[in-house]
């Protein structure tokens, strides 16, 4: 797994489709539902008139933790739900990531909010590793 400044990834051995729904799976398996899913290729053909390669946004919230975080700050909205995205790189290989919550909530010195992104950047790398 390859760890940025802000978010996790590999590269997996899946067609778009197969990661797509491989990753879905799994964030249900760690208790996320997703909320939103975000088709950049057919937004920007239809927006722009413009030919990208396949890109998926998926809006992810795991219900128990969303609730602490929320209970925790009150504006941690913002930062909610998780994105989780799956797509072609220019490669064409297969990329799933995902953002790393803790990263994501640096900027409020929050512990309680902290502990609770501890727990769901862990479920994350969980769904990353599995698929």
């Amino acid at each position: 797994m390859k760890k940025s400044n802000y978010g996790f990834s590999k590269i997996v051995n899946l067609s778009f489709e197969q990661a797509l729904k491989k990753v879905k799976e799994e964030l249900a398996n760690e208790g996320f539902g997703v909320l939103t899913e975000i088709d950049v290729k057919a937004t920007f053909k239809k927006k722009l008139d413009v030919d990208f390669r396949p890109y998926q946004i998926l809006g992810a919230c795991n219900p128990p933790n969303a609730l602490k975080a929320l209970q925790a700050e009150e504006q941690v909205g913002l930062l909610l739900p998780c994105n989780v995205i799956v797509y072609i790189n220019a490669k064409g290989q297969t990329i799933v990531a995902a953002i790393d919550p803790v990263a994501a909530m640096q900027m409020d010195e929050n512990q309680a909010l902290t502990e609770v992104a501890k727990g769901i950047q862990q479920k994350l790398k969980n769904v990353i590793k599995n698929v």
